[in-house]
């Protein structure tokens, strides 16, 4: 198992500014935005990322009601990820044998003759180009497209055709991923429409990101979601890929800044979930005035068929958490801090 995270890939640069012309009209955006951009003034709305899904009505990434962007690349490679589709910052093509009918309509489309129809449905990954080409005509939705090219106009007229729900319920925003400081520069640049149009913006982050990044950014988050996994900086590095020293000293940074912190802790059963490790994370939240929540993350299955659908092994299965141990986790949290810990 740790050889597989060993061999893994590190993160892939990220962003590309185009210089072609905007729309005159620019959609949801007021005249006010829109202006300056046509001007050159506001080149980072030309800016594009990776962003492999837009949430609308999301309810656990932040207060209110929220749109959650899923930006591509991380990082961290845990072995219990739930989004894989994530890790990687280029698009990818994920492949359903299940839903699959045979029908032969990718092999016809197929630029590069990834697909082969006989008795069943062969995929070369190695010729695969990720056009998404065969995903527009396969009606059984048997393959997808993880992540496309977007641009920040693309993204916020998006996200903002919901701002009443937003202004109704005390929403936003949120941007995940991956690890959305993967793409700084984009992420910055939606970061700041967003705020132009005062939206309440959460940052979910696994702490894994330059600290000077974190500290430009500040401005323009109200919450960052922090996600802490494992305490011991060995154990992080064999079961993540990296060890946690950074993600400690960014939490502790954020911490004095003065920006509200919530914990996020995904407890994986018997990988991070002892008693030791469940106090550790009570009193690590403790020691953090900023800190005025602890979300338990149970483990469920999710990521184990998006493993095998992008042509992956997972490098760890098991059942969904049952309501009775994410329970337990919570009161022996609790018995070592004072902090609010619910269910994410």
């Amino acid at each position: 198992m740790n050889t597989h995270i060993e061999r893994l890939v590190s993160a892939e640069s990220a962003g590309e500014i185009f210089t072609e012309h905007l729309p005159v009209k620019y959609s949801v955006f007021d005249e006010k935005l829109a202006e300056p951009i046509r001007t050159g003034k506001h080149q980072a709305e030309y800016m594009k990322g990776q962003v492999f899904n837009i949430q609308k009505f999301s309810i656990h990434d932040g207060p209110g009601i929220r749109t959650t962007v899923f930006l591509k690349g991380c990082p961290l490679r845990c072995i219990w990820c739930h989004n894989p589709e994530s890790w990687n910052l280029s698009s990818e093509l994920m492949y359903d044998p299940e839903k699959c009918l045979q029908c032969g309509k990718c092999v016809k489309i197929c630029p590069s003759m990834a697909h082969t129809v006989t008795d069943r449905h062969l995929f070369d990954r190695e010729k695969c180009m990720a056009c998404g080409d065969c995903c527009k005509v396969c009606l059984p939705e048997a393959l997808e497209l993880c992540g496309t090219s977007r641009t920040v106009e693309e993204v916020m007229t998006e996200v903002l055709e919901d701002l009443p729900f937003y202004q109704n319920s005390g929403g936003g925003v949120t941007f995940s991923g991956g690890e959305p400081m993967f793409q700084f520069e984009f992420l910055k640049a939606l970061l700041k429409v967003s705020r132009h149009h005062k939206l309440h913006t959460v940052l979910e982050t696994c702490g894994f990101a330059p600290r000077v990044h974190y500290a430009e950014i500040l401005p323009l988050a109200d919450l960052f979601l922090f996600d802490i996994k494992i305490a011991n900086p060995e154990k992080h590095r064999r079961l993540t890929g990296q060890d946690n020293r950074l993600i400690l000293e960014n939490l502790q940074f954020l911490n004095k800044s003065g920006v509200e912190l919530h914990l996020r802790c995904p407890l994986i059963p018997g990988v991070n979930d002892s008693d030791v490790e469940l106090a550790d994370i009570g009193a690590l939240a403790e020691g953090l005035k900023q800190v005025k929540m602890i979300e338990i993350v149970p483990y469920h299955p999710l990521g184990e068929c998006k493993f095998r659908r992008l042509g992956k092994e997972p490098f760890f299965t098991g059942p969904i958490t049952p309501e009775s141990i994410t329970a337990y986790y919570i009161k022996q949290i609790t018995a070592h801090t004072n902090k609010k810990t619910v269910k994410a």
